[in-house]
């Protein structure tokens, strides 16, 4: 169930309106969203000008990436406004404009339908069908401590443009709605704009199952030679009994068409170990959870010669640096009311609040240093990062969304 709660933070608003025969949408008095006009306010209430919340924006546009750019800034106020797209995909993070001063960003926005073909359809679950990443919008959501923005340009990406499929469950999947969060809704804000994520990832998918619901197909039609795929799973693979199940058969199949169904295609496959679970022993260690599920992942990398990020042992170092205590701060830990609907505490010790996701993409982002040096290339504001040396909370400013789900993510 969601919930419209209200930010702690103030927001200014301006209205948006299309040019005539025009990819770019301009302040003025524009529409709510319709079937009719195809653009305009969505989501939530439709804000009086000056008035302080974060706001949504849609247009309705075919599958496929998009090259968006948007001009923040006022005539009239400073703002701080941050930008994310479809289901919380952070493209700007706190981007300063003063009164009067204005500046363009660029980013890629992947918009897509669970439609394959005329006959087929990705089998999305019931916690999905209002996903903002399966509808026949792109939608963007201005929020920040004072979002100002002047105009929107939305076009076709250029064919040139890498897209970045993510395959994976729950750690990596854009979550929606707030207090939860995980990496692969973060790492978008580190790609400049030569390269586009496609966030395929689904809570409580393992390698086999994703396969099964038509989510590879469907990434499959949209890939093209030169693009990347990122596979973690593992943290769902394990609990699949039976025979035939396992790290080194059912999980190591399914990965293997994973990466010749990219091969054929001419894309890259990339391997990502599983992120650890916040199990800790009495010496305050990360102990193992996944059994052999990562090692297996390890050995494929090398016998297929695909490149491996290791986030399993990233994410070791990342917690036992945090420590017991302070580790909670990265994942869904807080007490009964924080959220509107919540009666009990949240104490999730596998799903990431959005300073957790972040770290965590900082560390997908090592990785990809390290293991793809071509993508690599497309990294923006890319500061080494040290898993051992982890960002303080308090460094990290995050303005939640307007909606909130009180429902764990399927997984664990």
């Amino acid at each position: 169930m969601k919930h419209l709660i209200i930010p702690l933070l103030c927001a200014s608003l301006s209205t948006f309106a299309q040019q005539p025969s025009s990819n770019t949408y301009t302040l003025a008095d524009a529409p709510r969203y319709s079937e009719e006009t195809g653009y305009g306010y969505d989501l939530t209430d439709t804000p009086t000008k000056g008035s302080n919340v974060p706001f949504f924006f849609s247009v309705r546009v075919p599958d496929g990436n998009y090259k968006v750019t948007v001009r923040l800034g006022s005539k009239k106020k400073a703002g701080v406004t941050t930008v994310r797209g479809e289901s919380r995909r952070l493209f700007v993070e706190n981007l300063p404009t003063k009164k009067k001063q204005f500046v363009e960003k660029t980013f890629m926005v992947n918009k897509r339908t669970p439609r394959i073909s005329d006959k087929e359809s990705v089998r999305i679950k019931l916690r999905e069908k209002h996903k903002l990443n399966w509808d026949d919008k792109l939608t963007l959501e201005f929020n920040g401590d004072a979002p100002v923005c002047e105009s929107i340009s939305i076009e076709p990406a250029d064919s040139s443009v890498i897209t970045v499929f993510l395959c994976g469950n729950s750690t990596v999947v854009d979550q929606d709605n707030e207090p939860w969060a995980s990496w692969g809704q973060m790492i978008t804000r580190f790609f400049d704009a030569g390269v586009c994520v496609a966030n395929y990832a689904e809570s409580g998918e393992s390698a086999n199952t994703f396969i099964g619901a038509g989510r590879l197909k469907k990434a499959l039609t949209q890939m093209k030679a030169g693009d990347y795929v990122f596979m973690e799973f593992g943290h769902n693979d394990q609990k699949q009994k039976g025979p035939g199940k396992g790290a080194y058969y059912s999980y190591m199949t399914s990965l293997k068409t994973f990466i010749d169904e990219a091969r054929l295609r001419g894309a890259h496959p990339v391997l990502v170990t599983p992120t650890q679970r916040r199990t800790f022993n009495d010496e305050g260690r990360i102990y193992d959870t996944h059994e052999d599920f990562p090692e297996a992942m390890r050995w494929l990398a090398d016998k297929e010669d695909v490149p491996l990020i290791d986030l399993n042992e990233m994410t070791r170092t990342l917690y036992e640096a945090m420590g017991p205590e302070n580790s909670k701060r990265a994942f869904v830990h807080y007490p009964a009311g924080t959220y509107p609907g919540q009666t009990k505490d949240f104490a999730d010790d596998t799903h990431f609040n959005p300073y957790g996701a972040y770290e965590i993409a900082k560390c997908v982002m090592e990785g990809i240093k390290k293991a793809v040096p071509a993508l690599a290339t497309h990294l923006k504001d890319a500061a080494t990062f040290d898993p051992a040396r982890p960002d303080s909370l308090d460094s990290f400013h995050w303005n939640d969304s307007p909606f909130t789900e009180i429902e764990k993510p399927d997984g664990n």
